[in-house]
């Protein structure tokens, strides 16, 4: 059994071959088995949250993740998730390799957001904005650049040493980027809205999102965080990754327990959408939210096409030696 550690699967990981994977496994959904994760409290004093999340394709791949999410972290200049994944054979169940968790997670979001804006973001982008400056929103134009041509990254942190650094990154890969010293300023210019935080109250308000947006909320997987006003999800054409969303995310549990929202008003899920069941974006003055939770189909996925991309990279390298 090996180890892939971080620096190798960004090594062998190509986005747009993890954003097609994703597409075609949301599209066929009953080729794997996704049972509910599990969510433990460590502790409460820190916020600190276990996930145990498993998943299987019969006669292929099974898998399992296991992550620690302590936002608290980034007090300490920390990451806020720490993960990792034991990739096995379905059909034997012998472990083949761990591979760094906290990587893994990074790509499959930003992946799975973008699988999400191929179908759900206005065909121009002329501005991106992301909103945090952590490990996914990193990842996030690299798996864009594969559904749509961005003409402007934007970057808002709370930190903005943390924007600055986040900018800097994306114009060493040659990502015309640029940090947003006004988070409410730029959300009103924005065609696209990518949060990916861990906040607690909302960011992004509907008030200040232009008709024809896209909003793209990655970053609030439990109750109690929130990323976007209740007028936002209430009259956007709202999408979702998975329907657990809306019993584990705070921008949706919140507005479903007042009554103000309904399961009903959920437009599609990305099965949905990758499966041709619904067309996605209908209006070019209709605002679309996506709201996802992550789902370990996702890891699964990203585990094997990695571990398929070390092997051949391995046998390339024997092959010219």
């Amino acid at each position: 059994m090996e180890f892939v550690d971080a620096h190798t699967i960004r090594q062998v990981l190509d986005p747009s071959a993890l954003v097609a994977a994703l597409r075609e496994a949301f599209a066929a959904p009953d080729t794997a088995v996704v049972p509910e994760r599990a969510h433990h409290r460590i502790d409460d004093a820190l916020d600190a949250t276990l996930l145990v999340m498993p998943a299987w394709q019969r006669g292929a791949w099974l898998g399992v993740k296991v992550v620690g999410h302590f936002p608290q972290n980034r007090a300490q200049g920390l990451p806020g998730l720490y993960g990792s994944y034991l990739l096995s054979s379905a059909r034997t169940g012998q472990p083949v390799a761990v591979l760094d968790g906290t990587e893994l997670t990074r790509w499959r979001t930003a992946a799975a957001s973008a699988l999400a804006a191929d179908y759900l973001a206005p065909a121009e982008v002329r501005e991106h904005l992301l909103i945090g400056a952590g490990n996914v929103a990193s990842a996030i134009p690299s798996c864009y650049a594969g559904v749509r041509d961005v003409g402007l990254t934007r970057v808002w942190s709370r930190s903005p040493e943390g924007a600055q650094t986040l900018v800097e990154q994306l114009r060493g890969a040659g990502v015309a980027a640029e940090v947003a010293p006004d988070l409410r300023e730029a959300v009103r210019t924005a065609d696209v809205i990518t949060a990916a935080t861990s906040a607690t109250s909302p960011l992004v308000l509907a008030q200040d999102v232009r008709p024809g947006a896209h909003v793209d909320l990655i970053g609030a997987f439990t109750p109690a965080m929130v990323e976007a006003d209740e007028a936002l999800v209430t009259s956007a054409s709202l999408f979702v990754d998975v329907r657990e969303a809306l019993h584990e995310a705070g921008d949706l549990t919140g507005p479903l327990a007042r009554g103000i929202l309904q399961e009903s008003d959920v437009v599609a899920t990305l099965t949905d959408l990758a499966g041709g069941a619904h067309p996605g974006r209908r209006e070019d003055s209709e605002v679309t939210v996506f709201k996802s939770v992550g789902t370990a189909l996702e890891d699964l996925v990203a585990a094997g096409l990695v571990w398929q991309a070390r092997t051949a990279a391995r046998a390339a390298d024997h092959e010219a030696s």
